[in-house]
């Protein structure tokens, strides 16, 4: 089904701001500019700012941008994104906004979702729009941004959260990982998975940035868990113990547990959790069957276990998810309000 007559793409507005990294720049509109309706029409229409006049930006590289539109284009935005930064001079030393960053925020909208990157994170936190609320970034930094910022309840360990209309992602990938779920939250799945094949990346990463803390290297001669994922998601429609997984491995459940959280980056039970959600979520947006066989070929059991987990995860029930995201012929439809809460939604559980 496509947009009414009077559609409009979603506008994202860019914030390019000195010494930025130029891969980080470039995810919004590598992901955002994908996505299509069945017309052919754009859904999102991608624009870079400054908040200077038009011209150069520099950039932590050997070049500098080009960029046509000052701080006035955050006043037309729908969604603004921060990426990284690595002169944000007085932001990043001691938390306060520079004149020329305040008066181009100033410039948003109210209601504008928000968005950060990286280190894109503390422009958002020294304007005060994260006291209270959960916030993430690149783990070399979290401790940093936490003592800078005491309100903001810092959490280190996730690729990215979604607290509504504000969100923010672990470093540089986990850009892509938080546009791909925007675009997931705003026109369900399949429309992700369709920009995520495109731009050949995984449309969902298990686990957070835990993954990629620094941490003494496993011992090579121990195996992996990979054959006990793989044999799990085969069966999630059952019940799964968690000795059976190790046995797959030949290792002691606690050996196992110890040796799963240190490949994926949560329990395997946070993960098996995860796994079933995202099973019903397809199940729910792709076909007609009952909540209740749903949450049995989902591997919840009943409707009432799966209305639980959903709710903790994606803060709506499964009828209003569905009613969301499937439309009578079992596409997805474009609502625009997507998550219909402001829980917070954490990349690895």
């Amino acid at each position: 089904m496509g947009p009414s007559p009077g559609f409009r793409p979603h506008r994202v507005v860019v914030l390019a701001l000195d010494g930025l990294l130029p891969f980080e720049l470039g995810i919004p509109h590598r992901i955002f500019g994908r996505p299509k309706d069945s017309g052919g029409r754009h859904l999102y229409e991608v624009v870079t700012c400054s908040v200077r006049p038009p011209g150069p930006v520099e950039t932590d590289a050997d070049f500098a941008i080009e960029v046509a539109h000052g701080p006035e284009a955050l006043a037309t935005a729908d969604t603004v994104i921060v990426p990284a930064s690595y002169e944000l001079g007085p932001v990043f030393e001691e938390g306060v906004l520079t004149d020329d960053l305040a008066a181009a925020l100033a410039l948003v909208r109210p209601g504008t979702r928000l968005a950060s990157i990286c280190t894109g994170v503390y422009v958002l936190a020294a304007a005060g729009l994260l006291d209270g609320r959960p916030a993430t970034t690149h783990w070399a930094d979290a401790a940093r941004l936490q003592r800078l910022f005491p309100r903001v309840r810092v959490d280190p360990d996730v690729l990215f959260i979604d607290d509504g209309d504000v969100l923010t992602s672990a470093g540089v990938a986990a850009g892509i990982d938080l546009c791909l779920h925007m675009v997931r939250r705003d026109h369900g799945t399949a429309v992700a998975n369709e920009v995520a094949r495109r731009t050949v990346v995984p449309p969902h990463r298990d686990g957070g940035q835990a993954q990629y803390i620094e941490r003494p290297v496993p011992d090579p001669q121990l195996s992996g868990t990979t054959a006990a994922r793989a044999w799990a998601l085969d069966r999630l429609h059952e019940p799964i113990q968690l000795r059976d997984m190790a046995a797959r491995e030949a290792m002691s459940v606690r050996t196992f547990t110890r040796r799963f959280r240190e490949e994926v980056g949560v329990s395997p039970g946070q993960w098996l959790t995860r796994q079933r959600v995202e099973r019903a979520r397809h199940l729910l947006e792709s076909t007609g069957l009952s909540v209740d066989r749903v949450a049995r070929d989902a591997g919840f059991g009943t409707a009432q276990s799966m209305r639980q987990h959903l709710q903790a995860a994606l803060g709506v029930t499964p009828t209003a998810y569905r009613r969301t995201f499937r439309t009578e012929n079992g596409a997805e439809s474009g609502a625009e309000h997507g998550a219909e809460s402001g829980t917070v939604e954490v990349a690895g559980g």
